[in-house]
This record gives structure tokens, C-alpha cells and sequence, in this order.
């Protein structure tokens, strides 16, 4: 059975797939990354699973993979192949491309891990069979990916995408990044849990603590949540008026809310909205596995043309 290798990799554990031409996730594999090792041991690690991955497709379907994809965190170079620089895995300039493609001897796309989910959701996921599509992750921090036409924007160097640092608070919260009041200071699953915990009085509590209190019909949750919208649905605006896509995916673990999230987040976004013309706004449809299955769509990409029946265009789940 044709099929390639699939790989994301994450700040604490790397998921893995087989991945058959149709989508299917033929075989699944979970391990650590590892980054107490160091960055060398993390490659080295990458490097040993691929190899695993490529060995069991000889023993179950009695070929090698055809070609591999690997999603991975950071600043990813994707035309060059280049891992450029990640904080939590502690790499720079990694040439995983190329030390992946010697190790397997096949083709192989490097992505990131973002826009690399983004394109799985986006293709095959929530937003099928929209020609335009914004995916926005909503977990520790906020990223976002431009879908258009059944591929994903890197931008000119390769930062397309980074809602999370549009500044939705004049001289708010400080940020990482160097700015005030970005988005994911106060959207993000982080912010959500940072925000609750300071407001119940309890240092464990996190986001899905504030939902279920939201749910009960906590005043203080309601508050906290409802700041959290607010903010969100400001950044959503403005990237809609800048992009104007057909379908908004939200996804990550704030997203795992549900219709306590959206519900009244549609409400927010609606209110803003003046001209622009509002999009679907969804959730996220494949979970974790769409890094993997991202990671194996920019694989079969590298074999595939515009008449091949397995292009990627076709691919279902």
C-alpha cells in the first residue's frame, strides 16, 4: 500500500502517522521529544522515529514510505527546510529537510506546526471546500493560518499568520514578544486560566476551570470569560477585515468549550462587523490529529500533480 510518514513534533511529545493516500491514518505512534536532552538529542530522536516509522510500512505493506512530512514549532524556513529557531525545543537552523531526506532516502517537506494543522483543517477538515479560511488555535498562545485555495500562506518570512500578536489593548499587558496588549495576552487558553486563577483565588485553576464555572453561572467566570471574547472577537475582526474568508476555524483547547465559547463569540464578532462580510465561524473538526494528517498532506503534495487522482485535493478522512 502506498503511503508516507507523518510527523509532529511538539515542545513535549511528537505524534506520528502512517498516512495512506485517502487520508487514512494507517498507523499511529506517540512518543516523548524529549527537550530535557537538549536540542541535539530532540533531532537525534526525530531522526530515529522517522526511521522506526519508515521500517514498520516496510513490514505491514511491504514497500517504504514514498515521502515524508514533518510539522514542527517555531520559525520554520519551509522553502529552504530549515528549522530556524524554537524556543522550547532550544534549536536553531536545523536543517531537518535534509537530515531527514538523507536518513530516508525519500522526498520530504518540513512545515510548521501551525500551518500545518491549518492545512489539514482547512483541505479536509472544517473548512472543506472553502476556497478561503482562517485557522486560529487557541492554546497556550495564538497563531493563526491563511488557507487559500487548498494551500496555506507562509508570508515573505514566514511569519503569515501570527494573530496572536495583533494588539487588541493599547498599552495593555505586556508580552513576550516585546508589545502590549496582544491578542493571546488575553485570548488564549494561557490568559484564560492566568485571568480565573488571580480571580477565584485559586493557583491550579485554568481555562476549563472557567468554563465549567461559566456554565454553573459563576458571576466572576462570566466577567473573566466575557473579557476574553471581547478581546478575541476584536483580533477576529480585524484579521476578517484583512483576509475576508469564507469559513473561521477556532481550535485548541479554549475551543474545546464549546458553544460556551461560541455562542457567544459569533455574538461578539457579529456586533463589530460594519461592511465586512461575516464569515462561517466553526470549530476545529480533527483534534490532534491534525498535525499528523497536515503533516501527511504536504508529503503527498511533493507527489502529486494537479491530475493525479491522490492529489490532495481529493483526500478524504
Amino acid at each position: 500500500m502506498r503511503h508516507v510518514i507523518a510527523l509532529d513534533v511538539g515542545g513535549t511529545g511528537m505524534k506520528a502517522a502512517l498516512v495512506g493516500a485517502d487520508g487514512e491514518l494507517l498507523h499511529q505512534d506517540r512518543r516523548a521529544t524529549g527537550r530535557e536532552r537538549g536540542p541535539d538529542a530532540v533531532v537525534a530522536d526525530i531522526l530515529g522515529f522517522a526511521a522506526d516509522l519508515r521500517a514498520d510500512g516496510v513490514r505491514r505493506y511491504g514497500e517504504p514510505a514514498s515521502a515524508a512530512g514533518v510539522a514542527v514549532p517555531g520559525i520554520v524556513d519551509e522553502s529552504e527546510g530549515v528549522a530556524v529557531y524554537a524556543a522550547n525545543l532550544g534549536w536553531r537552523d536545523v536543517p531537518l529537510r535534509a537530515l531527514l531526506t538523507e536518513r530516508l532516502g525519500v522526498p520530504v517537506a518540513l512545515g510548521h506546526d501551525v500551518r500545518t494543522g491549518g492545512l489539514a483543517e482547512g483541505r479536509i477538515g472544517a473548512g472543506r471546500g472553502a476556497d478561503r479560511f482562517l485557522f486560529v488555535p487557541l492554546g497556550t498562545g495564538i497563531a493563526g493560518a491563511i488557507g487559500i485555495d487548498g494551500r496555506v500562506e507562509a508570508g515573505a518570512h514566514g511569519f503569515a499568520g501570527e494573530i496572536g500578536h495583533v494588539v487588541v489593548r493599547q498599552q495593555g499587558a505586556v508580552c513576550p514578544c516585546g508589545q502590549r496588549g496582544c491578542l493571546e495576552r488575553y485570548a488564549s487558553a494561557a490568559a484564560v486560566g492566568e485571568a480565573w486563577a488571580a480571580a477565584c483565588g485559586d493557583p491550579g485553576a485554568d481555562a476549563a476551570d472557567c468554563a465549567k464555572a461559566v456554565e454553573s453561572g459563576d458571576v466572576q467566570a462570566r466577567r473573566v470569560w466575557q473579557d476574553a471574547v471581547d478581546a478575541l472577537a476584536d483580533g477576529l475582526v480585524t484579521a476578517l477585515t484583512l483576509l475576508d474568508p469564507r469559513t473561521l476555524i477556532i481550535g485548541g483547547g479554549l475551543a474545546e468549550a464549546g458553544e460556551t465559547l461560541f455562542t457567544p463569540l459569533r455574538e461578539a464578532v457579529r456586533r463589530r462587523v460594519t461592511f465586512q462580510k461575516l464569515p462561517s465561524l466553526v470549530p476545529a473538526a480533527l483534534g490532534d490529529t491534525a498535525g499528523c494528517l497536515g503533516a501527511g498532506l504536504l508529503a503527498w503534495d511533493l507527489l502529486a500533480d494537479t491530475t493525479d487522482p491522490s492529489s490532495p485535493s481529493e483526500v478524504t478522512t
